[in-house]
């Protein structure tokens, strides 16, 4: 008999070669685990470290209890389909049909990967606004489609449109948004929308919209969703996810509207990934819909620890960027004496490990390894303030040595 094998000891017969080879573990992964192994606080990774709302956990334990603990409909528990549409219809007075018009995701993530193989063909070419979500780059490398770069406006993360029109060519299949805005924490306005409309008129190119920070927007701003300009809205992909608005990122729930051609590309891929997802979480989430106050009232509890956040940071070395929307806090450290050598990677180490705080560098969000190495010299990182208020001020303290 063989003698056992100790775990790791096998090997490929072959070499593997890799879909994704420039890939490895994530910056909020390896931020994470940094944290951890030194007791830092931990402001990088976007959670909330407070509990959702009890009656949304009692609304689940009761699907559960109820023996709703099946397969549901590969395109979503009716109910929760139905109550995203009355959302829709009642925050940007757009119809979607919640029959072939909403799906129900594993996340937004999932539902970004699933929305690029269903529309993206080998060759294709898909435009990112960067500094960007980290899973875009991959997920169109997966999707076989042609990565096509624009900078956002460097010093105010805005959408520079001509960039964007430059790069529009015939192989233009789609071009991915983010607003609010992951890292940098703007808002695009109603006019950048029009302005948006009107540079994809006449083109083939669809939209996939990511709004996941959708009810994160401070200071009287509305949220300008695609769904409220029904000319994006014909071409878009809206990706949202349950886990952002209601503090459960663990439940990894969230939704698609989109036109129904689309939704049935889309579902076509969704139902060979995961097919569908978590029964009584849906049915959970379409019950604590029907009262819209906890997301209504999302801006205020947001804005009230952004505001808490930014008046303890100015207290510090650190030139505070403006914050309009999502739960992120970008900052500027050229002026530290500590950082000036360090760029922004080995500035959040050394945060992390010499301060006891944890933070993100936004070169993290740049796919190109020469764009990261001068993303760097911009010397910005990201915070995160979805944390108990005990929590920002722990880190807070911290970061006054600075």
């Amino acid at each position: 008999m063989n003698a056992p094998t100790s775990p790791g000891s096998l090997t490929l017969p072959t070499p593997l070669n890799s879909r994704l080879p420039q890939v490895g573990a994530t910056i909020f992964s390896t931020m994470s685990a940094l944290a951890q192994a030194h007791g830092a606080v931990n402001l990088g990774q976007g959670f909330p470290d407070f509990d959702c709302d009890p009656a949304l956990i009692e609304a689940v334990h009761a699907a559960m209890r109820d023996g709703h603990n099946q397969y549901p409909p590969m395109p979503g528990v009716p109910a929760l389909r139905q109550a995203v549409a009355t959302k829709l219809q009642a925050t940007h007075g757009q119809a979607y049909c919640p029959e072939r018009e909403i799906t129900i995701t594993a996340g937004a993530t999932q539902a970004i990967l699933c929305a690029l193989l269903a529309i993206v063909h080998p060759g294709d070419e898909v435009i990112v606004l960067e500094p960007c979500y980290d899973s875009y780059a991959p997920n169109i490398a997966l999707a076989g489609g042609v990565l096509v770069r624009v900078p956002l406006d460097p010093e105010t993360f805005r959408p520079d449109f001509d960039r964007i029109r430059a790069a529009l060519t015939p192989r233009t299949r789609a071009l991915i948004i983010n607003t609010p805005h992951n890292p940098s924490a703007t808002v695009w306005s109603d006019a950048e929308m029009r302005n948006l409309a009107d540079l994809l008129r006449g083109s083939q190119a669809l939209l996939i919209s990511d709004e996941v920070y959708e009810h994160m927007v401070y200071d009287g701003q509305a949220h300008q969703s695609v769904a409220r300009f029904p000319e994006l809205a014909a071409r878009s992909l809206i990706v949202s996810s349950f886990g952002k608005t209601f503090h459960v990122t663990g439940w990894k729930v969230g939704y698609v509207a989109a036109p129904a051609a689309l939704s049935a590309e889309f579902r076509k891929v969704h139902q060979y990934t995961v097919f569908s997802v978590n029964t009584p979480v849906q049915l959970g989430l379409s019950r604590y819909l029907a009262d819209p106050r906890p997301y209504l009232d999302l801006p205020a509890f947001y804005q009230r620890k952004r505001d808490h956040f930014r008046a303890g940071l100015a207290q510090c070395r650190l030139r505070l960027l403006p914050s309009e929307g999502s739960y992120f806090q970008c900052v500027d450290y050229r002026e530290l004496e500590a950082g000036r050598a360090l760029n922004d990677a080995e500035f959040c180490q050394w945060l992390t490990r010499e301060v006891g705080v944890a933070a993100i560098p936004v070169s993290a969000f740049h796919a190109d390894k020469q764009d990261q190495a001068r993303a760097s010299q911009d010397k910005i990182i990201r915070f995160c303030f979805a944390k108990k208020d005990a929590t920002l001020d722990r880190a807070l303290a911290l970061l006054r040595q600075l």
